[in-house]
């Protein structure tokens, strides 16, 4: 169920909006995504918008038609015409195009599973997954989002951060996401992993997000002062990890990472 949250203004989200109905749309997919289950009611999405159920059945119709969304007796979801918008948006970054060019003829790399990220806020999202590892399953699928202490590849784009906005982000009393016994408890643990991090150019994240699943990630150097930021990534499967193996992974990141971004970055 979504959660009960007081309107920004007694005509509910989206009143202040030069576009109402955009906004309340836009707000309508959001709410959809983070259901855990996937889907929700018009009663949901109605106090999730804080508008009358009339207002958000219109748009919820206008969604429908336009493939948006998709609806199953009383439960509506995520519609496929999404995936169409993603895999076209996907297709006009070149950095995607020679990420999936370059994992297929790396020595290493064409073996594991690599994974090209952009940092969204406090969390990453994952835009492109090379799948040279079919034993590596478990973790995050294009699309998926992750907070940036719980990923190598979100603390390795942390690193490329100004100190104060770290401190913005992760004041020292806030309390990080936790997903398995070997997660960061604390910003200091984060801060200090940053600091490391800067010094090697790469992060490890070891088992943090998945027991049995360790990750190394290198950030790719930013196209001009408004590219976006982006990281990649490799998983491995902690009882095979080896140090030699790490040195190669980091190596061809870090070739890719080059190949992706300004060489006079």
């Amino acid at each position: 169920m979504a959660d009960s949250r007081t309107p920004r203004s007694a005509e509910g989200l989206g009143s202040s909006s030069p576009a109402p109905a955009v906004t309340r749309a836009a707000a309508v997919l959001d709410a959809l995504a983070e259901a855990p289950s996937g889907r929700l009611t018009l009663s949901d999405l109605s106090r999730e918008l804080g508008i009358p159920k009339s207002s958000t059945s219109n748009l919820l119709l206008a969604l429908e038609e336009a493939r948006l969304i998709t609806r199953e007796g009383a439960d509506f979801s995520l519609g496929r015409k999404l995936v169409e918008l993603g895999a076209a948006y996907l297709s006009r970054l070149d950095e995607v195009q020679e990420f999936y060019k370059f994992c297929e003829q790396a020595p290493t790399l064409s073996g594991e599973t690599v994974r090209i990220a952009m940092i969204d806020g406090d969390h990453i999202i994952y835009l492109a997954r090379y799948e040279g590892h079919p034993a590596v399953r478990l973790t995050s699928n294009i699309g998926d989002k992750m907070p940036l202490s719980l990923s190598a590849v979100g603390k390795v784009l942390l690193a490329q951060l100004h100190d104060h906005d770290i401190e913005a982000m992760f004041p020292d009393d806030v309390e990080l996401p936790v997903m398995t016994p070997k997660s960061l408890r604390s910003a200091a643990e984060l801060k200090a992993q940053v600091a490391a991090i800067r010094k090697q150019g790469y992060a490890l994240e070891d088992e943090e997000s998945t027991l049995g699943v360790v990750c190394l990630a290198v950030p790719v150097p930013t196209h001009g002062a408004h590219g976006p930021s982006l990281g990649l990534s490799v998983t491995a499967l902690k009882a095979t990890f080896s140090e030699e193996q790490a040195a190669l992974m980091v190596k061809e990141l870090k070739e890719l990472a080059h190949s992706l971004g300004n060489p006079m970055g």
